[in-house]
């Protein structure tokens, strides 16, 4: 049994042209322009724009101590649709390119391991370095060993002292940046692949996971003059805050920041509390807010939208959470009851509420995006090609029962990665600026994989004759778009809510409008709406619930026949409990007919029977940004 390290078909015969024009409203020849880019003239997106915001290459130390060989050059060149070779000598290749890239490498110990590799043994002194090295020139269970040994020597403090010296770090960090720029820059072509400068914080206190990862409007030019900020010493995410208004006042440019892994932050992710200790304040609320547009809902390591134990009446709640709900990332600490409510992010939409009655600040309005968080240097987030978290634990026999957290009775086993995370952004060219900027106004929304194309406008006066006309146009000049916010008007909000499916993926299976609110008394509450499902005619809600859409799923083979479920599905949907004096958030949540997981494709391709535990088929869906009401306006 291997161990890994631990941090972290179908069709359907429809004229895609034809749905893609009555979804946006745009002429039939909308469909020519490729990977996403908005037609001259347009004054609205016309389709969103994929990518991923979070991805490692070699330049991580615990991606290239985990056997990983591909560079930032490899990284790029895969995601925009090139085939590369893997570290152990497969080819690999996305089905479809992504249309931008973050590369999101650690700033901490930035091309530490690589140097260490390639460090001749007789020029090491430190025992410990040498015995490392030679564990990574081992082989690939030994390499795994020793990255562990340097995530639990850096958490303890006892990393030796030639890894943490100040200036052989900042040597390291500048050559590698510098190189990584020059890689980025190469690969960014304005209107057909964006490729944006960024890093990871990688924040962990006694294991919890605090990540950002920031994203640079600008380009080499700017970002050249600052390096990716360390987090040694550092106890929550204000410094790196301060990193990002000194880089602004210095160069004029922009960046933000999105949390990731909230589910293994044992409660400190979403917390009521300022940096002190004592109740949030709306500075401290106001500058979270100003940093923070967006969070990563869902990735590798998890799904972060939802939990049974926060969310009662949602049977959809428990996506991506098994094995990851156990406690923080190395499972240092398990998780208990009262730590969910700080790391999920419904609930943390509800606190953020809660935070604005008192304070009259938002810290928590935030879009939603996915991304994969792959150290593989490859941004797979398909199911049926899905690459691994790590390097070593490419597609193989065993890799469904490996053991994440080895010595843990509450260890994790390798089915419960999740295969996907994606960001779809309504930016209206295929720029960094374009794209950054939907970003900041949080028209987002997340996948766990899929490609559906999923819009959402709230207004005050939406009605059903919207879709015999040009309803996008109508979402946007009566109303607010996924991530704004609605002003006080007379009567119940209304919804634009519409979702077409993946081009080659599943049918849909349903709309959701999720909404949260706090009441006058200040407590918080949720309620989830089916608004629009397949076969209305078939399917009815009894006692709270829709019947379900049905399970074409042959395990045997992993496919599905798309015979269930809808092309398409939209709605117009009112509150029908809205009280003008609640703040409210309003998302929808769109989930596809239930499809194989990658475990699933990996029983059939390598003739190997899963464990009896995994889960093998599941519900790929999407998270739109929420829709934010406050009676102030």
């Amino acid at each position: 049994m291997r161990y890994l390290a631990s941090t972290a078909l179908g069709a359907i015969a429809v004229s895609a042209a034809a749905i893609l024009a009555t979804h946006t409203g745009a002429p039939l020849q909308a469909a020519a322009p490729s990977r996403g880019a908005a037609l001259a003239g347009d004054t609205y997106p016309q389709r969103p724009l994929w990518g991923d915001t979070h991805l490692h290459t070699t330049n991580s130390f615990d991606a290239f101590g985990a056997g990983n060989r591909l560079g930032p050059d490899d990284a790029l060149r895969f995601a925009r649709g090139e085939e590369v070779a893997t570290a152990d000598g497969q080819k690999a290749k996305l089905g479809r390119p992504l249309d931008f890239l973050v590369i999101a490498d650690h700033s901490d110990a930035i091309g530490v391991t690589t140097d260490l590799y390639n460090t001749p043994a007789e020029n090491l002194t430190d025992p410990t370095l040498r015995r490392w090295r030679d564990m990574m020139h081992a082989g690939p269970e030994s390499s795994y060993k020793m990255t562990r040994e340097v995530i639990s020597a850096a958490q303890n403090g006892t990393l030796p002292a030639e890894m943490t010296n100040p200036k052989r770090l900042r040597e390291t960090t500048r050559r590698v940046w510098d190189a990584q720029l020059d890689s980025v820059e190469r690969y960014n072509q304005p209107g057909t692949f964006t490729a944006f400068i960024g890093f990871e914080y990688s924040l962990q206190l006694k294991g919890d996971t605090l990540h950002r990862n920031v994203i640079f409007r600008d380009g080499a030019d700017k970002a050249r003059t600052v390096l990716p900020f360390a987090t040694q010493g550092r106890t929550g995410p204000e410094p790196l805050w301060d990193y990002m208004d000194a880089y602004a006042a210095a160069t004029g440019g922009k960046t933000l920041a999105i949390p990731h892994n909230s589910n293994l932050s044992n409660g400190r992710s979403f917390m009521m509390t300022s940096a002190d200790g004592g109740p949030m304040t709306a500075e401290a609320a106001r500058n979270r807010a100003r940093h923070e547009p967006l969070v990563e809902v869902t990735q590798y390591k998890g799904d972060s939208e939802s939990h049974p134990s926060l969310s009662r009446n949602d049977e959809f709640a428990d996506f991506g959470d098994a094995g990851w709900e156990n406690g923080n990332a190395p499972l240092s600490a398990l998780k208990k009851p009262e730590m969910f409510g700080g790391e999920y992010v419904r609930e943390a939409l509800k606190r953020g509420l809660q935070i604005e009655r008192r304070t009259g600040v938002n810290p928590y309005a935030f879009g939603m995006i996915g991304s994969t968080d792959a150290h593989t240097s490859l941004s797979a987030a398909e199911e049926g090609n899905f690459f691994g978290k790590f390097t070593s634990d490419a597609p193989s026999p065993g890799r469904m029962t490996t053991v994440v957290n080895p010595g843990i009775q509450q260890s994790r086993i390798g089915w419960q990665y999740q295969a996907g995370g994606l960001a779809a952004v309504w930016a209206g060219a295929n720029t960094r600026a374009s794209i950054f900027d939907a970003m900041i106004r949080r028209e987002v929304y997340a996948t766990t994989g899929t490609r559906m194309t999923v819009r959402l406008f709230g207004g005050w006066d939406f009605s059903a004759r919207d879709f015999r006309g040009d309803w996008v146009r109508a979402g946007y000049a009566r109303g607010v778009p996924m991530g704004g916010s609605l002003r006080a008007a007379k009567g119940a909000p209304s919804f634009l809510v519409s979702a077409l499916k993946d081009s080659i993926g599943a049918n849909l299976d349903r709309i959701q409008i999720i909404k949260g609110w706090v009441d006058s008394a200040g407590q918080a509450h949720e309620k989830i709406y089916d608004v629009a499902w397949s076969s209305p005619l078939k399917r009815r809600i009894v006692k709270g619930r829709l019947m379900p859409v049905g399970d074409t799923v042959d395990l045997a083979t992993a496919t599905y026949r798309n015979s269930i479920g809808a092309a398409e599905l939209h709605t117009v949907w009112r509150d029908p409990d809205f009280k003008p004096g609640q703040r409210a958030f309003y998302y929808a949540r769109v989930l596809e007919i239930p499809t194989p997981r990658w475990a699933a494709y990996d029983a059939v391709r390598f003739k190997v029977a899963p464990p009896k535990d995994a889960r093998l088929k599941d519900q790929e869906r999407a998270y739109t940004s929420p829709i934010w009401y406050s009676p102030n306006g």
